[in-house]
């Protein structure tokens, strides 16, 4: 296949500018029909969803970083530095869900509203898996 060769821009055409690029809007969160199998946080800070979702995101670009060093056969210490920096910004993750769940779903739970000993043995279960 033989490629064409590019026109010379016209002398006497004006140099356009490129378009502006339209400015979008973050996207709405999607609304999820009703699962009846799947449970749902009594409530969530908007503020801990948010830090939440960026902790998240900067974990998923460290893995992808961390894969790279793989490929890239990077030296086997400097790898392991990445791994525990993942591993330490997951906890942080899971230090505030607890703080929220404490703070919504148990308080909830405990204050009448929903089985207070189902409750408090599940987060007991939770919190020794995290060991």
């Amino acid at each position: 296949m033989t490629r064409r060769p590019r026109r010379a821009p016209d002398a006497a055409a004006p140099a356009r500018a490129p378009a502006p690029r339209p400015v979008r809007a973050p996207a709405p969160r999607p609304v999820r029909a009703a699962e009846p199998d799947v449970r749902r946080a009594r409530a969530v800070d908007p503020g801990a969803r948010a830090r939440n979702l960026a902790r998240l995101r900067r974990i998923e670009g460290q893995v992808r970083g961390l894969a790279r060093m793989v490929e890239d056969d990077r030296y086997c210490v400097d790898i392991l530095d990445q791994v525990a920096a993942v591993e330490r910004a997951l906890q942080a993750v899971a230090a505030e869900l607890v703080r929220n769940h404490l703070h919504h779903c148990v308080r909830h739970a405990l204050s009448g509203h929903g089985d207070a000993a189902a409750t408090v043995d599940e987060l007991v279960t939770v919190l020794g898996r995290r060991r």
